[in-house]
């Protein structure tokens, strides 16, 4: 995986219990990927965050992605 793509995913016991969240929030990367497998515009889940990035979209599908491969 990228090292850029993992920088913005951050894992901490006391947010979120620990899962795989974009750079710190209290959004996790399942949630963001869920919103795209249901078919979710991107413009539309940043609307629903309106603290996400674009960035953070892209390193939660680069994320996920590395680790369908494993």
């Amino acid at each position: 995986m990228m090292a850029d793509s993992l920088d913005g995913i951050t894992f901490n016991p006391k947010i979120m219990g620990g899962r795989a969240c974009i750079r710190g929030m209290r959004t996790s990367v399942s949630v963001i990927v869920g919103q795209f497998a249901h078919g979710t515009a991107e413009k539309d889940v940043l609307g629903n965050y309106p603290d996400l990035e674009a960035e953070g979209i892209r390193h939660s599908l680069q994320y996920a992605a590395w680790l369908v491969q494993e």
